[in-house]
């Protein structure tokens, strides 16, 4: 036995040993998965089958490099290197490039990238004169996708009854048209896209048998990582090319399937044994992670799913300490208790910036985040996407603000002018800088008066370039006399930015409308924080001032430095830090108000909610909010079903009571003990089941708000949470009181603007 296998515990070792059928082997969190794959490929090659005879199929290429590089270090860099590994689509691109000419293709056809799909789609919706408001390019594109991925060709599409009545709900009868064209395009192009790179391989298998002969002899084993994440096209061609010799490995785990929103679909491992009769099931069940409690923890709250592969994780590292949940009265005091958090352990244990992640639900949640670290001069990283104020949807929506504050911003005009679409094209936006240029005015001077500098536009174009004159020009007026949260609320209203983006109904487009429904809170919550503070600079510029400074931090020289992540729970799939924390665990967030009707949908989001705690490596800290701003107004909630899923024998539960009043030094939020065997499920249901928080703004006695409180006294505040008055200053409309709170520290407040409740 090489030496390696030695390595190997129980478990891993007999799926690794494995050689008489097809096998499952459903690898837990942290339990080793890469290891078992790549040692078992190194003792295939070792126990006669060529490099060649081995498909293994991965779902990045990051992941076939991995493995290729650790097989090299067991059986030769020569031997790795010629093996057939790789993505779905690169295995599959390089058996079309062979076999093209049987499909119609030439060995030459261009592969059609996301952007070069969507080009081609809206050249033939212009020219079935379909309007693109309705059949949005990224919506069409999604559908066809869609069909493709289930191996739903035109015809077929076309002939499905389903089909149709789905695609009329959605306004879009045509969809099966333009899917036809879009199909004979490609093919007059000699070009496929990402999808077809699947569907194109399945027909070729299907309709020429003598060459699936060929390549089921050639690939001798097949392996395939992932393969809860296989779609309906990905696992009909294994089984084609399998179901011969059944030489089948799948790794996976049905625990970790979150990507129903791209087509993964989880029945494919679920019913494996079913597809492939005789298989025999290995259940790697060992995490190397994450500490006792950890791991105890997930496995309380996946055992709820009804639709699983049974298996009971354990750890032998030690038992560590209970997840931590933390309470926060608002979504802004729950930001100040993370950094809170974040800043003592980086203290106390050691630690570098990149030991820690903040993982959320929605991309939105990350604004709060960003800038309680930018506050603190925290570094931090957004892991596979932007930061808040670089996305494409908010620099829109922010360059509508930079015009109406200042006319003359040039890059602002030419990024909006046209978005969205209202018919204004590019020549017309070229007729208007040349002049501007020549003139050395600005832009919007020479929209204001097209004639008087030289440009000649007909009825239509000027009529339209008056309707965006005239939108700007009512936004100006008013400019000085609303909030910045009340003009900015009228301005995405009334532009339509909002309207045209929710009308492409992809994940994408749910994320970017998430988007600026969070920069409608992030200003309301900057118009409502000024005027506690007695600030009156509560206006568009006095926000877009703020935004610039956050904007111009995103270019960070020191990228290289440590630094936390901050990620959606989906993008953190593969990942490990020692210490995570998961936010915003409220119902209607986490889990998603969209899979409330759905007990597939709920599954798929307490298998997210798994993925999130089986990330931690040592410490796991949950919180939720009881107050967050939604859609610009406070919307009160309730704590997330999933955290009553969790044996509470595992949970730190937030303190109870209210704090001491302290003297100079004031604790941050303090934890009761771990609650004891009989006490913890009473406990845990008590907190979630807690009702919102009635927030009140102090009463007036004796005409005075200064005579609400008085130095000493607890309040209860809608968005700092806990905290203790040091002094009160002023009278009548002046009064200010400067309040410590529990986590978000020292803050000064206008007593006839403050949103707070006196409770002791």
């Amino acid at each position: 036995m090489a030496d390696y296998i030695k390595e190997l515990n129980d478990e891993q070792r007999a799926a690794v040993l494995y050689d008489e059928g097809p096998s499952l082997v459903i690898a837990g969190a942290g339990s080793g998965k890469t290891r078992v794959l790549t040692y078992k490929i190194a003792h295939l090659l070792e126990g006669g089958y060529q490099p060649w005879n081995i498909l293994a199929l991965t779902f990045t290429n990051k992941a076939a490099r991995e493995m290729k590089n650790r097989i090299a270090l067991q059986v030769g860099e020569e031997k790795a290197r010629r093996l057939w590994m790789g993505t779905f689509h690169s295995i599959f691109l390089r058996i079309l490039r062979a076999e093209s000419s049987l499909l119609g293709f030439t060995s030459h056809f261009t592969i059609y990238d996301t952007a070069d799909s969507k080009s081609l789609l809206r050249s033939i919706l212009k020219e079935m004169g379909l309007d693109e408001k309705v059949y949005k390019p990224g919506s069409v594109q999604a559908r066809i996708s869609q069909a493709k991925n289930h191996l739903v060709a035109p015809s077929m599409y076309a002939n499905s009854r389903e089909v149709q009545e789905d695609d009329m709900r959605a306004r879009m009868p045509a969809i099966k048209d333009v899917y036809r064209r879009y199909w004979e395009r490609c093919r007059q192009a000699d070009a496929m896209d990402f999808d077809d790179l699947l569907f194109y391989t399945f027909l070729l298998f299907r309709d020429h048998p003598d060459v699936l002969a060929r390549y089921q002899t050639q690939f001798g084993y097949i392996l395939v990582d992932e393969y809860q994440d296989t779609n309906f096209a990905q696992h009909s061609i294994v089984l084609q090319l399998g179901k011969a010799h059944r030489r089948v490995c799948v790794v996976g785990d049905d625990a970790q399937s979150i990507y129903s929103f791209r087509g993964a679909d989880i029945d494919n491992i679920l019913s494996f044994t079913s597809a492939y009769p005789g298989a025999k099931v290995f259940k790697l069940q060992q995490n190397y992670r994450s500490t006792q409690n950890i791991v105890k923890a997930a496995n309380s709250l996946i055992a709820k799913n009804q639709r699983q592969i049974h298996k009971e994780a354990f750890s032998e590292k030690e038992a560590g300490e209970p997840l931590t949940l933390f309470q926060a009265y608002s979504d802004v005091e729950e930001g100040e208790i993370i950094a809170n958090k974040v800043m003592e352990i980086y203290r106390h244990e050691h630690c570098t910036y990149a030991d820690f992640a903040i993982l959320y639900r929605t991309n939105a949640q990350s604004r709060i985040f960003e800038e309680v670290f930018r506050k603190r001069s925290v570094p931090y990283r957004i892991y596979g996407g932007l930061s808040f104020y670089q996305r494409k949807e908010v620099k829109d929506v922010i360059a509508y603000f930079r015009l109406v504050v200042n006319p003359n911003d040039e890059e602002a005009f030419k990024r909006i002018i046209n978005y969205p679409a209202r018919g204004i094209g590019e020549t017309t936006v070229n007729k208007i800088v040349a002049a501007a240029t020549e003139h050395q005015v600005s832009l919007w001077t020479v929209l204001c008066q097209p004639t008087g500098y030289g440009i000649a536009f007909n009825k239509g174009t000027l009529n339209k370039l008056q309707g965006f004159k005239e939108l700007i020009s009512g936004f100006l007026e008013r400019l000085y006399h609303e909030d910045a949260f009340t003009l900015g609320q009228a301005i995405i209203q009334s532009t339509g930015i909002l309207r045209d983006i929710v009308q492409e109904n992809t994940p994408e487009a749910l994320s970017r409308k998430e988007n600026i429904e969070e920069l409608l809170n992030g200003m309301s919550d900057f118009c409502g924080q000024r005027k506690e503070e007695g600030d009156s600079h509560t206006g568009l510029d006095d926000f877009l001032s703020e935004v610039s400074l956050l904007t111009d931090q995103d270019t960070d020289k020191d990228a290289d430095q440590p630094r936390i992540t901050l990620m959606t729970v989906h993008a953190a799939k593969g990942l490990e830090f020692k210490n995570v924390f998961v936010v915003g665990l409220e119902e209607n967030l986490f889990p998603s108000a969209m899979s409330g009707d759905s007990p597939r949908a709920m599954e798929e989001e307490r298998r997210l909610f798994y993925v999130a705690i089986t990330r931690a490596e040592e410490h796991c800290f949950l919180s939720y909010a009881r107050t967050r701003y939604r859609f610009g107004k406070m919307e009160f909630g309730s704590p997330s079903r999933f955290l009553k899923d969790i044996d509470a024998r595992c949970l730190r539960l937030p303190h109870e009571e209210r704090p001491l009043r302290s003297g100079g030094s004031r604790p941050a939020t303090t934890f009761s003990p771990t609650p004891t065997v009989e006490e913890a499920p009473r406990r845990l249901r008590r907190i979630t089941a807690s009702p919102a928080p009635a927030v009140t703004t102090p009463t007036k006695r004796g005409g005075s708000p200064a005579a609400a409180v008085s130095p000493g006294q607890l309040i209860e505040h809608e968005r700092f949470g806990v905290g203790e008055v040091i002094r009160v200053e002023g009278e009548g409309e002046n009064a200010k009181a400067t309040i410590h709170f529990r986590n978000a520290g020292d803050k000064q407040l206008l007593l006839r603007f403050a949103r707070f409740k006196v409770i002791g």
